[in-house]
């Protein structure tokens, strides 16, 4: 019998990044400059580093132009059209109306990895939020949302856990700071019911804690997320998220340094029994308080 499974679409994201660095390679192996692309496109050189960076996407008669100016042989023209058409889509968040670049971004990543490290010091990562928890948190972020803003958010949340542990699911490996059980969000009962949530998790998700009692190690500079994907799909890319911005990295010195504060920060943490044991603890402390 035929497996009649179908993996998870992988969203605009990657067409769009993989279509942006061939076009870079292309235009570079022509020797044509940015400034040459933008003058056939009849745009700013911005566009044209945009395009090339997979920021935006292309409309066909564009893609076709350049393609013309860098001298692409058809077979080739023809995967790249296909890109372009994959990266063009709408990506399921779409429906809920303008969603940041960055996070699009993000969320077209997470729709396509097949293995996902992260490190959170601070938070519950948004996949393993509760409704309660992850309202709490979005009025606490922004105190100036409006509660349909605030509702937005929390459904979007909901979705993008659906669309994740939905069919062919991602490992996800999580590693939380021990102070990211004990902020209270919500109130007692609704930090109870999230940690308890921690605990009836699926399979495909590790979740580890580093206790207070281990002091400082390398997550005490912040949340870091590590994206791995098919490999004829994309190599791994880490993400970083801070006051100043977003940042994705995909040089390999820099995926050197995500991996090896990541099996740092794994080495500090609890075994998955005494993570769980302790996540009961604090579970049961909020109760009793």
């Amino acid at each position: 019998m035929e497996d009649s499974s179908m993996p998870r679409p992988i969203g605009p994201t990657i067409p769009r990044w993989q279509l942006g660095e061939q076009m870079s390679q292309l235009r570079n192996a022509a020797r044509k400059s940015q400034q040459d692309a933008s003058s056939r496109l009849g745009c700013s050189v911005s566009k044209i580093q945009k395009i090339e960076g997979g920021e935006v996407g292309m409309k066909q008669a564009e893609l076709e132009a350049l393609l013309e100016l860098y001298g692409v042989p058809e077979p080739l023209r023809a995967q790249l059209l296909e890109l372009r058409r994959l990266g063009a889509q709408r990506g399921w968040w779409s429906k809920y109306g303008q969603v940041p670049t960055p996070f699009a971004t993000f969320l077209g990543l997470e729709s396509a990895a097949t293995k996902i490290r992260i490190f959170e010091p601070l938070m519950i990562h948004g996949l393993l939020q509760t409704k309660d928890y992850a309202h709490a948190l979005a009025e606490s972020l922004n105190p100036a949302l409006s509660d349909a803003e605030v509702d937005r958010q929390v459904q979007i949340r909901l979705e993008r856990q659906e669309r994740v542990f939905a069919e062919d699911p991602p490992e996800i490996w999580v590693v939380l700071d021990e102070a990211v059980l004990r902020r209270q969000l919500g109130g007692r009962d609704v930090m109870s019911r999230q940690l308890d949530h921690l605990m009836a998790l699926p399979k495909r998700v590790t979740v580890q804690v580093v206790p207070f009692t281990n002091g400082g190690y390398p997550g005490t500079l912040g949340a870091l997320t590590l994206f791995e994907f098919a490999e004829d799909l994309h190599t791994p890319v880490a993400y970083v998220e801070s006051q100043a911005g977003n940042l994705y990295l995909e040089r390999e010195d820099d995926l050197g340094r995500a991996n090896l504060a990541l099996d740092h920060i794994n080495a500090a943490a609890l075994s998955k029994q005494q993570s769980r044991d302790l996540i009961a603890t604090v579970a049961r402390q909020f109760l009793e308080q």
